[in-house]
């Protein structure tokens, strides 16, 4: 028969060992679930993430392009984003001015004041959800 001793420690032991599987299965969810996540929203609301991006600085489409796919590591097809720039030129959130750059023109976009007034717009009522299932849970409901 084991000493009692020897007994607890093995039972810390296995506890500690199984906490940290625990914790780094978690992990490992977590960012397998960041990661959809942040796919599924690129990809439902690429035109908010379009003015996002260029709310910062104006850029051309091929550009923007591979900025979404580094950082968000999805596929953007031409077939996605040309239509969705015209459509945010068309409601007036973008404008856009050919440059010539190498010889070659290329269409630069930019946010306008409406583009921003509608990603604060957007931000906001983003917040105010968050907050009110914070107060709601918090709450107990």
């Amino acid at each position: 028969m084991q000493p009692a001793s020897k007994i607890v420690i093995k039972h810390i032991n296995t506890t500690s060992n199984n906490s940290y599987q625990l914790a780094s299965r978690y992990n490992l969810m977590s960012e397998t679930y960041k990661d959809e996540i942040v796919q599924h929203i690129i990809r439902n609301l690429l035109e908010i993430e379009l003015l996002r991006i260029l709310q910062t600085q104006p850029t051309w489409g091929y550009h923007i392009k591979k900025q979404v796919e580094e950082q968000f590591n999805i596929k953007l097809r031409h077939g996605a984003l040309y239509p969705a720039l015209k459509a945010l030129e068309t409601r007036g959130f973008l404008e856009s001015k050919t440059q010539q750059k190498s010889g070659r023109a290329r269409k630069v976009y930019s946010v306008t004041q409406e583009g921003k007034n509608y990603l604060q717009t957007y931000r906001n009522l983003i917040k105010e959800m968050l907050d009110e299932k914070t107060e709601s849970t918090e709450a107990g409901h």
